[in-house]
């Protein structure tokens, strides 16, 4: 049994620089839909799931926002489904905290020009795709600078992008697993876990699938990279036309 995992952005759409542009072609969409009337299908993502739903629009589909923190099955009928709408939010406590550090960081860096902070519920995300690289140490140092105060907050980077997280045990890799607990095929010598994503926070997902020695991680790039990953695909483009072959 083939289970698919999805990230988003760079893997089913484009990397732009306004990450409020980051729409998925409807031959994208159509892909996606494909693959999910065949397998189960989730997209795992650093965006908060309301975003991602709104990019993606298929109800049959399981979505893991916030780096897997906010968990949620289909919202339409779909054959797939063992578990009932899976609801799955481990970091609820740190909401208030979250929602703070946004407003400090907003204040911080709006004199950068270019940098932006993105709200995703559980996570915050600090874009510089659009500063220039003299100023990336100043924000860097800004935003350390708020969470000095924050010891129950960590930072982590990713492509252009600074990822302000809850430091509890949870990431893709325990999102997959979470999700194939949920979906009956946990210590299933039978199911083929795919993992396609292109950042960072995706090989936790991909470690996790070495690990069990099962299924296959395929990292979206068109350079060479230390990746747990065991394939790859260049851009969302070769994605798409991989989704329509399987």
């Amino acid at each position: 049994q083939i289970v698919m995992f999805l990230d988003y952005d760079g893997t089913l759409s484009p990397i732009v620089k306004d990450p409020e542009n980051a729409v998925m072609t409807e031959e994208m969409r159509e892909a996606v839909r494909g693959v999910a009337e065949h397998f189960p299908t989730a997209i795992v993502s650093g965006r908060c799931r309301d975003k991602v739903f709104n990019f993606v629009k298929l109800a049959e589909l399981y979505y893991a926002g916030s780096h897997g923190m906010d968990i949620k099955g289909p919202t339409a009928q779909c054959k797939h489904t063992k578990a009932e709408a899976v609801l799955w939010q481990p970091a609820s406590d740190f909401l208030p905290v979250i929602e703070e550090v946004y407003r400090a960081l907003t204040a911080k860096v709006e004199w950068i020009p270019g940098a932006t902070v993105e709200d995703n519920k559980f996570c915050l995300s600090v874009h510089f795709r659009c500063v220039q690289e003299e100023k990336w140490g100043a924000l860097d140092d800004q935003v350390r600078s708020v969470l000095k105060d924050y010891p129950g907050l960590r930072l982590t980077k990713g492509r252009k992008v600074l990822e302000i997280r809850p430091s509890i045990k949870w990431d893709k890799g325990n999102a997959l697993e979470f999700l194939l607990e949920s979906l009956g095929f946990a210590d299933n010598s039978d199911v083929f876990p795919i993992y396609i994503g292109d950042d960072r926070t995706d090989e936790d997902a991909f470690k996790v699938l070495h690990n069990m020695g099962q299924g296959i991680g395929i990292l979206v790039t068109k350079i060479p990279k230390e990746t747990s990953a065991s394939y790859s695909l260049r851009e969302p483009s070769e994605v798409k036309e991989f989704l329509r072959k399987l």
